[in-house]
Parts: C-alpha cells; sequence; structure tokens
C-alpha cells in the first residue's frame, strides 16, 4: 500500500504540474471500467475521463510522460493501435467537437488520433465546432476557418474525407460552394428534427453528400461538468484551473462486418492560471 501511496504522490505531482493534459480512454467498447452504462453521450465522457484519470492515480507502474509541460494520460491495456495487416479491413472515423475557437487545435486532434491508433489516415473526420458568439447566427464566416484546416489535412492525406454537423440546407450549399474540399456528410441531431428537411435531402442527394444522425448535445460537455469529471478521478487536487480544449470522439469499424471493433475519446484541456 506504501509503494501505490507514493505512487499516487508522484502522479500527483505530475498532474500538478503539467499546464496540458492529454488524455486517451481506451477501447470503451469494453466497459468494465464504467460504473453504468452511459445514457447519453455527455454521461458517457464524463465517465471515460473520470475512470481513466482515477485509474492512472492508482496505477502501480507510472505510464505517463509531462514533455513541456503536458501531461500524457492513459491505461497501459487501453492502446487501440492498428497493425498494418489489418488496416484495410478497418475504418477510422471521428468526430471533432471543438470547444473554444481556435482552429489549430484541429491538426493536434488529428495528430494525436492518428499516433494513438498507429494509423497514418484517418478515413473519415467530422467537425463540430463551438457555436457562433451569443446572440448571433451561424454563417459560412464561422465554418470557414476550421474548414480550411482540415482542407490542408485532406491534402497532406492525413484525412481522407471531410465532414459537417448540424447545416442546414442553405448553409450546407454554401459551404459546399465555397469549400475545395466538399464535405463528404452532413450529421443531422434528429432531436431536434424528426425528419429530414426535404430540401436538405433533396441538396444532399443531387451532390452525393451522406446525411446521417446522431444524438449529441450542442454542447458535449461544460466547463463545470469537466472539472467534475476530473476532480472525481483525481479526488484530492484542485482542479478548478483546467479547461477542456477539444474532444475527439473515433470508432473504429470492422468493414466487412459492419461492427465497431473499438470506440474511445481522446481529450485535452489547459491549465488557465500563470
Amino acid at each position: 500500500m506504501n509503494g501505490q501511496n507514493s505512487n499516487m504522490s508522484a502522479n500527483a505531482k505530475m498532474f500538478s504540474q503539467a499546464k496540458v493534459l492529454r488524455l486517451h480512454s481506451g477501447n470503451i467498447v469494453n466497459r468494465n471500467r464504467m460504473k453504468k452504462c452511459p445514457c447519453s453521450p455527455s454521461e458517457e465522457l464524463h465517465d471515460c475521463i473520470q475512470a481513466t484519470v482515477s485509474d492512472w492515480f492508482s496505477q502501480t507502474k507510472l505510464t505517463a510522460e509531462v514533455e513541456q509541460e503536458t501531461l500524457y494520460c492513459s491505461i497501459p491495456e487501453a492502446t487501440d493501435a492498428i497493425t498494418p495487416e489489418e488496416r484495410e479491413e478497418l475504418k477510422v472515423s471521428a468526430k471533432l467537437f471543438l470547444c473554444e475557437s481556435d482552429e489549430s487545435s484541429i491538426k493536434e486532434a488529428v495528430k494525436m488520433a492518428r499516433q494513438t491508433l498507429a494509423v497514418s489516415q484517418l478515413d473519415s473526420v467530422i467537425i463540430a465546432p463551438p457555436g457562433p458568439p451569443e446572440g448571433e447566427t451561424q454563417t459560412l464566416v464561422h465554418l470557414q476557418p476550421a474548414w480550411e484546416e482540415l482542407e490542408e489535412l485532406v491534402q497532406s492525406q492525413q484525412i481522407a474525407a471531410i465532414g459537417t454537423s448540424d447545416l442546414d440546407k442553405d448553409l450546407l450549399e454554401q459551404l459546399y460552394n465555397w469549400a475545395q474540399v466538399k464535405p463528404s456528410s452532413n450529421q443531422v441531431n434528429l432531436a431536434s428534427c424528426c425528419v429530414m428537411p426535404p430540401d436538405l435531402t433533396a441538396f444532399a442527394k443531387e451532390f452525393d453528400i451522406q446525411l446521417l444522425t446522431h444524438n449529441d448535445p450542442k454542447e458535449l460537455m461544460s466547463a463545470a461538468a469537466f472539472q467534475q469529471a476530473l476532480q472525481e478521478g483525481a479526488q484530492v487536487l484542485s482542479v478548478a484551473d483546467w479547461r477542456l480544449e477539444w474532444v475527439l470522439r473515433y470508432s473504429i469499424i470492422v468493414k466487412s462486418r459492419g461492427i465497431i471493433k473499438s470506440k474511445g475519446y481522446l481529450v485535452s484541456a489547459k491549465k488557465t492560471s500563470p
């Protein structure tokens, strides 16, 4: 027990010294580390953060590294790395939730996903940028900076296809006409739209854009909910200075069988204090 307490103290010191936290949940298809089956994407993410941080603090062998004040937090057996032999049989898709208006984090998130999964290219990435400032309506201007970052990643062959989330027909058409790399998909939240709008369906069919459904909330995780999940995992440490930057949720699907082999979260957060 003394050894475990000593290790927890060492982990706590690394946690307190870090300015950036990068977390990998590992494969959550196997939920043996979860308290219960989550009812929503937000609850699922909360459980992943809490369980991963808690496991990391209690493990007897350190697996985290601090590089230039960045703490990488993961569990040894939680790897989802894909071998070259199985790559052709698998589809790697991701949805990237940006919690802040910092488009440079898109490249960071995709790089971390590629490194974590040991692949040179993600098959598809759907972007969920933060909403427009309060009182404003989302326009093409809000979408352009993030889309340009994604286009560069397609051109450098780090992503094969890129998609959008929750765009109506008019905004999707504006993006399609402006973009160099056209959106291959658009997610629609059926919680607010029980039936696909006919004009959106017609436009998507004409330009070969796949319409997908999802049940993600507009805000995947609030600042308070993120800090609560960290607090539950870290227990004694103060987490008030941490803020969520982005969340990347990935799925690895066996093409021939259409089943999910692996699913997980990559999370990045920054400490706001000097």
